[in-house]
C-alpha cells in the first residue's frame, strides 16, 4: 500500500506589531533633594552619573523630564520600584508613565 504525500504547502503570514512604548517621567518637587534624585536615576533607571546629574537639572529647571523609555510592565516596574525607595527615604518623588506618541 503506498502512502501519499501532499505537496501543499500552508503558507501562514503573521504580522508582528512592536509592542507600544511609555515614557517615564520624572516630576519636580520642593522636597527630594538633587542628590537623592540622581541615586534614583543611577540605581533604577541605570544612567552614568553624568547623565544622571544632566537629567536631575533638566528636572529641576523644567520641573518634568522624561528618563527612559519602556514597554509598559518595565516602565511601570521602574516607577514603582524609584517610589518605593523614594517613600522609605520620606521623599515625594512623582514618576508617571504616559504613552509614547506615535
Amino acid at each position: 500500500m503506498a502512502q501519499e504525500q501532499s505537496n501543499i504547502k500552508e503558507r501562514t503570514h503573521i504580522q508582528l506589531k512592536e509592542p507600544r512604548r511609555y515614557r517615564v517621567v520624572m516630576c519636580n518637587d520642593d522636597f527630594t533633594t538633587m542628590d537623592f534624585v540622581v541615586i534614583v536615576l543611577k540605581e533604577v533607571f541605570f544612567m552614568s552619573k553624568e547623565k544622571a546629574e544632566a537629567l536631575m537639572l533638566e528636572v529641576h529647571n523644567s520641573n518634568r523630564a522624561v528618563v527612559g523609555i519602556y514597554t509598559y510592565d518595565i516602565a511601570t516596574s521602574k516607577v514603582e520600584k524609584a517610589t518605593k525607595m523614594a517613600r522609605k527615604y520620606g521623599y515625594p518623588l512623582r514618576l508617571i508613565v504616559e504613552p509614547e506618541e506615535e
